[in-house]
């Protein structure tokens, strides 16, 4: 459930690799912290671009795809690394969930994921604005997580909900909402916790969204959450 883009110099031989991660992982940023006597709960959400040198042929092989798509000069290739500095001041929260009203094609889209997928989709078009020719040949896939549900609920931020003139009867049923979603629970935590998370998103049909600083109730709906692996095809002219 990850994607990256390597690149390979034919001048030095060297190759890199260029991503966008959750700085503190994938549940820390899908879900918060709570924490003992204060009410607002603690996101660890922040996400960022990585460039490094080397490319972990095995680890994609094995759990992936390692494929050529494009070739481009080292101007485009230049142009391209000052971009990556400047989307990643731009962006520096991870969004893991794709919100959407039904599964068809012309679904409304309430919220956008900002994942490792959408960096890797961002940064092919900015390739290929830059003037890179796509292999168009080459299938694309990416992995997506939906969420489902009616028209999302304004319910507002951090100071409004969790602050000293909150409301607290709301505070209160997001804590609750969020508990069952922490980490580091013991093996029976777990199954009462995967049963609790049932009832509140599939029997009550409930999900509070945390987006751009903003909480956001959603009236969830089947099939409530999807996992996709989509083909996404490449830019092309």
């Amino acid at each position: 459930m990850h994607d990256a883009i390597g690149f390979r110099s034919e001048l030095t031989g060297k190759n890199y690799t260029a991503e966008w991660y959750e700085l503190f992982q994938l549940g820390n940023c899908t879900f918060p912290h709570l924490r003992p006597g204060i009410s607002a709960p603690f996101w660890c959400n922040q996400g960022a671009a990585c460039f490094f040198e080397g490319i972990d042929d095995q680890h994609w092989r094995t759990n992936g795809t390692l494929v050529p798509v494009a070739t481009i000069s080292g101007s485009i290739f230049n142009q391209l690394a000052k971009w990556i500095q400047e989307d990643n001041n731009t962006g520096i929260y991870y969004e893991t969930w794709t919100v959407q009203g039904s599964l068809g094609p012309n679904a409304s889209v309430w919220f956008d994921s900002y994942d490792c997928s959408k960096f890797v989709l961002r940064t092919y078009e900015k390739l290929f604005r830059l003037g890179a020719t796509f292999k168009r040949n080459i299938q694309t896939n990416y992995t997506r997580l939906f969420l489902f549900s009616g028209e999302p609920v304004y319910l507002g931020n951090e100071s409004t909900i969790f602050g000293p003139l909150g409301n607290k009867s709301l505070a209160s049923d997001m804590q609750k909402f969020y508990f069952p979603f922490r980490s580091h629970q013991s093996y029976k935590e777990l199954v009462l916790s995967i049963l609790d998370m049932y009832g509140k998103v599939v029997l009550d049909k409930i999900f509070y969204l945390y987006y751009n600083f903003e909480y956001w109730y959603l009236p969830m709906k089947p099939p409530y959450i999807k996992i996709t692996y989509e083909k996404i095809p490449l830019p092309f002219r």
